[in-house]
């Protein structure tokens, strides 16, 4: 296994732009960069600022909040002239408030406008966006003085601060770390007003992410990624089937991983691995969260094959990031950062396979067959099939075998395969249960641990995947070379 240096590591996945900024499928310019040794693991990925799950419409409350794409058309198509009018409020119903929570109101109005004020943006598409985010800031000051009880006005105004945030020069004054302080604070007023405000604690939590990024490894940025985990956590619990609040909760226990005890970084790093994987079971082509996975585990390895102790060898683990990074590369070929990470590890992949290990299997010509005569043997997974290649682990994989006695063995073809899935049938021998429903019917096998199976279930998922997307020629040039 080669020596892994800081230069040689497996880059971040790049970050996701906000909403109305730009295609989130383009990689950013800064993946060409070689991260630090410690960000193996934290493969950075800033999502995109949240739309709403597909089909969600409007909320209980009944109102929707815009993503940052519709809130900067809205602002643009506007015009001056309506904000003038809005800003008087005539014709408004304004609640009655205390002269002092006014004056605190007018004052955090004041601070945060100021904060806008002062960002000018990078070039000339900034300042023109800039623009746009001080009249849309005035119209939701207007909403929020008319009506304080507003949650769509609070997050639509966190999403302006935050944008801003975005649009700072780097050569100016303004303050990235206030803007998002002051975004985080609409947003906390958003998820008061409305708590089941899903894509309020998914941004907030981005907010604070990027505050705990801006602090190194410190025990303020340690608090703060707890924080981000939390809003996650809870965005997670409003709408369990969003796979990139799972892959950012993964990212930001990657971060927190690097930070605290040495004691408590294995629960917390296997605890990402999690949230990736599921993201993955929801989305089977996410690939940023398919790469994620595979630079945690390969941190993993790297730990592990330094001080040992996981239940899995460095070279096991070693194998496991190979294939997500592998995958990634095959689902987005274009991606420099895949790329470059899949020249430094796919010589820990079974070549010329993807994934070599035992399962038990019944005769192949008998697949309800006593368990008795169920035998654990070797299997192989390329690009085009799973393969039993022998029919006891003692023998050694002869490939030339394979065409001898093929009838013998256990085939499966990825162009045949509907679905795989967990099976807890008590029919089948004691271990981790695998169905592999295809056109000929079901296919049953039986892995040693479930965690063992999961990575099995991901391999088979992954290469189907890629070759439903039509990426199966590329997959094929990495194991085949």
């Amino acid at each position: 296994m080669p020596d892994m240096e800081e230069s040689t590591q497996p880059k971040p996945a790049d970050p996701e732009l906000p909403n109305g900024a730009g295609d989130p499928d383009q990689p950013s310019p800064a993946a060409a960069e070689a991260p630090a040794a410690e960000e193996v693991a934290a493969a950075e990925e800033v999502p995109a600022r949240s739309e709403p799950p597909k089909g969600a419409g409007t909320n209980a409350d009944g109102w929707r909040p815009y993503t940052m794409g519709e809130l900067l058309g809205e602002a643009a198509a506007a015009g001056r002239s309506d904000f003038a009018a809005d800003g008087n409020g005539a014709g408004s119903a304004t609640p009655e408030r205390s002269s002092q929570d006014s004056l605190q109101l007018s004052t955090h109005h004041d601070v945060a406008m100021d904060l806008i004020n002062s960002v000018t943006g990078v070039d000339e598409e900034g300042r023109s966006r800039q623009r746009i985010l001080t009249f849309a800031a005035k119209r939701y000051i207007s909403a929020i003085e008319r009506n304080p009880e507003d949650p769509d006005a609070y997050y639509n105004w966190a999403l302006v601060l935050q944008e801003s945030a975005d649009n700072v020069d780097p050569n100016s004054d303004s303050s990235k770390d206030s803007l998002l302080e002051e975004a985080c604070k609409k947003y906390a007023e958003a998820t008061r007003l409305c708590p089941t405000l899903y894509d309020a604690y998914y941004n907030w939590a981005i907010a604070i992410a990027d505050r705990a990024k801006m602090r190194g490894r410190t025990k303020e940025a340690e608090e703060l990624w707890q924080q981000a985990i939390r809003n996650y956590d809870k965005a997670v619990q409003l709408s369990w089937n969003s796979p990139q609040a799972l892959n950012n909760w993964g990212l930001g226990l990657q971060e927190l991983s690097a930070i605290v005890p040495a004691k408590d970084k294995q629960t917390i790093i296997k605890t990402a691995i999690s949230k990736f994987r599921s993201a993955i079971q929801l989305q089977f082509d996410f690939h940023r969260a398919i790469y994620n996975l595979g630079t945690v585990l390969y941190g993993l390895a790297e730990d592990t094959s330094r001080s040992g102790g996981a239940d899995t060898s460095p070279n096991d683990l070693y194998s496991q990031s190979a294939i997500y990074v592998a995958a990634a590369h095959a689902l987005k070929p274009n991606y420099s950062v895949y790329r470059s990470a899949l020249r430094l590890v796919r010589s820990m992949l079974p070549l010329p396979y993807l994934k070599v290990g035992y399962l038990t299997a019944p005769p192949a010509d008998d697949p309800i067959a006593p368990h008795k005569h169920w035998e654990r043997s070797q299997f192989i997974l390329n690009h085009t099939e799973l393969q039993q290649v022998n029919d006891s682990e003692s023998a050694p994989v002869k490939v030339n075998a394979l065409v001898e006695k093929a009838k013998r063995f256990i085939k499966v073809d990825v162009a045949d395969i509907v679905s795989v899935s967990t099976c807890s049938d008590l029919t089948l021998p004691p271990g981790a249960g695998l169905c592999i429903n295809t056109t000929h019917g079901p296919v049953f096998l039986v892995a040693d641990t479930w965690e063992s199976l999961d990575g099995w279930l991901d391999a088979i998922r992954l290469v189907y995947t890629i070759f439903a997307r039509g990426k199966s020629d590329v997959l094929a040039g990495i194991v085949t070379g």
